[in-house]
């Protein structure tokens, strides 16, 4: 598989829970922080759940 990073670029504040909780299983906690991941379905399905506040590249 693949890798890809992710990128948390914009804040989780006045977001749904649900939206916190997938940036938790991301492992992304902070502003700016980035996280290498296998691009399977599971982890592209929890991208595009929070597609308007990470940035995602190949690596």
């Amino acid at each position: 598989m693949a890798k890809i990073l992710i990128k948390q670029v914009k804040s989780r504040i006045n977001r749904p829970a649900r939206q916190k909780k997938t940036l938790d299983a991301l492992g992304l906690k902070k502003l700016n922080q980035v996280v290498e991941k296998e691009a399977t379905p599971q982890v592209l399905g929890m991208v595009n759940t929070v597609r308007h506040l990470v940035e995602v590249t190949n690596a």
